[in-house]
């Protein structure tokens, strides 16, 4: 049997307020990406390491 994945690249999103990384995640990953945002917020406010990580993030994702 045969399965077929659809590879998917992931982007920075064109729908961004700040760098399109929380939107470009969502869109890879078929969800709101409201979720995304709201939980990267909560990181960066719980721990602070997602400053961080979106920074990594917003460089190491190419641009849509």
């Amino acid at each position: 049997m045969v399965y077929k994945t659809k590879n998917k690249i992931m982007f920075r999103s064109r729908n961004r307020i700040i760098g399109g990384v929380c939107g470009g995640i969502a869109e890879a990953w078929g969800i709101n990406p409201i979720i995304i945002r709201t939980l990267w917020v909560a990181l960066s406010l719980l721990y602070g390491t997602g400053l961080l990580i979106y920074a990594i993030c917003w460089i190491a994702i190419p641009s849509e």
